[in-house]
């Protein structure tokens, strides 16, 4: 009796029924009560000695259940084929057309679509660093107590989108009649820098990731200054509470994302004299670096020093709420002295410009 890969996907997303459903009922049994007694085994001892370390025995559970899928799509991958094999009634376009649908459901789990195409190395590759790095940012979120270890989330729809086009990549080759290589990512990306030839697709999904395109193009001052820059200023103005220069964390990841995107279509000769450190500029322009740094010291000393030590006695002497004025007024205030003095600062250097300009042509 012919069985279908994508009801018993469908059904393995209860523990052990894709594999009931193939045939394999002892593994599936195996599967269904591991998963289900795991939690609740762990649990119960948490409360019992109430201790939330145990709970940390859950992943075991999630790790099986993982499994589970994975030895789902593998079993039925085998069978699927055996069948085409066996068939002398069918045409040969309904096998590509068949595989192809099947490859293109269970690609919505990295990995999967690969195990359908016979790629089983290449397809654990994803699989575990689509569910392991999950995991571990989960894990370390949980153990540190720290919620900003999640932005590290977004590395796992950029696998995602990878796993999934390159499982329709390599059955396209397929399809041609091409012969697969079970071989890693990794290996890939080894091969590619052995050749001396750089992806424009992995460069343009790892600059979602400010600095990490510059660094696979090989431009390292670059990649490393944006990267710092990015994660240095969110965490100074977390530490500092300058929530009013928020705006600059988004500034830095455009200007990072787009920068990559124009390095990703440049060649490998124009690369070469491409890798210009940002900090040329401010080396530069020393002197506003300075009143900068200055005006920022200034800034974060009254906000985090004078103003809460004079609070209690301009309330007490003059009963005005000095944190009120300031959170309302003085804060908005600031930023447009800001603007208003980076506009007259322009204005003023396109005149210089234009007066040199006009020197120069006299």
């Amino acid at each position: 009796m012919n069985k279908n890969p994508f009801i018993a996907f469908l059904l393995a997303f209860f523990p052990g029924g894709g594999l009931m459903y193939l045939g394999k009922v002892l593994r599936g049994l195996f599967y269904t009560a591991t998963v289900i007694i795991i939690p609740i085994f762990t649990i119960t001892l948490a409360m019992i000695f109430g201790n939330d370390v145990l709970l940390l025995f859950s992943f075991g559970a999630l790790l099986l259940y993982i499994i589970n899928f994975v030895d789902t799509v593998i079993t039925a991958s085998k069978l699927y084929q055996h069948e085409n094999r066996n068939s002398t009634n069918e045409s040969e376009e309904r096998p590509h057309d068949s595989e192809r649908f099947f490859t293109i459901i269970l690609s919505i789990v990295p990995g999967l679509g690969h195990f359908q195409l016979g790629l089983v190395y290449r397809g654990m590759t994803l699989l575990v660093a689509f569910f392991g790095a999950g995991i571990m940012i989960f894990f370390v979120t949980l153990m540190t107590g720290r919620s900003e270890f999640l932005i590290f989330l977004a590395a796992l729809p950029i696998i995602w989108f990878f796993g999934f086009f390159d499982a329709l990549k390599q059955l396209e080759k397929k399809q041609r009649g091409e012969e697969l290589e079970d071989k890693s990512i990794l290996e890939d990306l080894e091969n590619r820098n052995v050749e001396g030839r750089k992806s424009k697709a992995i460069a343009t999904l790892l600059a979602i990731i400010p600095g990490a395109g510059h660094l696979y193009l090989g431009l390292q001052k670059r990649g490393i200054q944006l990267m710092a820059a990015f994660l240095f200023s969110i965490y100074i103005l977390d530490v500092l509470r300058l929530g009013i220069f928020l705006f600059i964390v988004p500034i830095i990841w455009f200007f990072s994302f787009f920068d990559g995107l124009q390095k990703a279509g440049k060649s490998e000769q124009e690369l070469a004299h491409e890798d210009v450190p940002l900090i040329s500029f401010f080396l530069n322009h020393q002197r506003w670096v300075g009143i900068g740094l200055i005006v920022l010291g200034l800034y974060y000393i009254g906000v985090n020093v004078i103003l809460p030590v004079a609070e209690p006695f301009i309330h007490r002497w003059f009963s005005i709420d000095i944190t009120y004025w300031f959170r309302e007024y003085i804060q908005s205030a600031f930023i447009c002295l800001l603007l208003i003095g980076g506009g007259i600062k322009l204005l003023t250097g396109k005149k210089e410009k234009s007066n040199q300009k006009q020197e120069e042509a006299k």
